[in-house]
């Protein structure tokens, strides 16, 4: 029997699909309350409808684009306003691309960077002090193993990966007294639409976005005593080179 969440809220960036979706979806039927955003507002509407009904919690879409701090404030008070709490912050919005670093724009660097990174910031530093009053709450960052392995083409990818392990880390350390875990995933390939992938039955021998949700659930059924705070996950058969 898996965990009740019923009367807990819970945010879900970049979760109009791929992962973010299957993990809202999972965490809509522990009964919930789920926000889950994105920066395109119809299909993330169209997410939050759904989704409407898979458990006894409310679902709202919001748009939000997580390179902007207002954005991602507003979307951090919504939860509040609606719902009084947040218990668990999954930052899971990120832009993946692959571009030599003399081939990289300005663009495509602060592109990344401020999604991947100072998205999840803002998140942190606006979700925080809800979770403090409340005394306990949970942050899952989904990095990548992309975070410890660097990658032809990848000097911004790498960058806010290798970024987000590291901040992941140190921010366990400033708020464990204040009963707040964190914990951060590093998948590998994940059958989803990143780098503009389309995912196709080709994809089967990959990771599964509901297989990283369920990684997230088994985290927020842990004793409270316990943290796993890095959780490395790869298909388990990949093609032969």
């Amino acid at each position: 029997m898996g965990i009740d969440l019923g009367g807990r809220s819970a945010i879900v960036t970049g979760g109009s699909k791929g992962i973010g979706y299957a993990v809202a979806e999972s965490l809509a039927a522990a009964n919930a309350h789920v926000v889950l955003c994105a920066r395109n507002a119809e299909e993330v509407a169209a997410a939050a409808r759904r989704l409407e009904g898979r458990g006894s919690g409310r679902v709202l879409g919001v748009p939000c684009d997580m390179r902007d701090y207002e954005s991602v404030r507003a979307l951090v008070q919504r939860t509040v306003d609606e719902f009084d709490r947040v218990d668990v912050l999954v930052n899971n919005a990120g832009v993946g691309r692959f571009t030599p670093i003399d081939q990289m724009s300005v663009e495509e660097w602060r592109q990344i960077l401020q999604t991947n990174l100072d998205g999840v910031f803002y998140a942190c530093r606006e979700a925080i002090p809800h979770m403090k009053r409340l005394g306990e709450g949970w942050i899952i960052n989904v990095a990548s193993l992309a975070g410890k392995n660097p990658l032809p083409g990848g000097t911004a990818y790498n960058a806010s990966k290798f970024g987000l392990v590291g901040f992941s880390e140190a921010m366990m350390l400033d708020v464990r007294d204040a009963g707040i875990r964190v914990s951060y995933l590093m998948p590998g390939s994940v059958a989803t639409h990143f780098n503009d992938h389309a995912p196709s039955e080709a994809d089967a021998w990959k990771i599964q976005p509901e297989d990283v949700a369920a990684l997230v659930m088994d985290l927020l059924a842990m004793p409270e005593r316990t943290l796993p705070s890095r959780i490395e996950v790869r298909p388990s058969r990949p093609p032969k080179r």
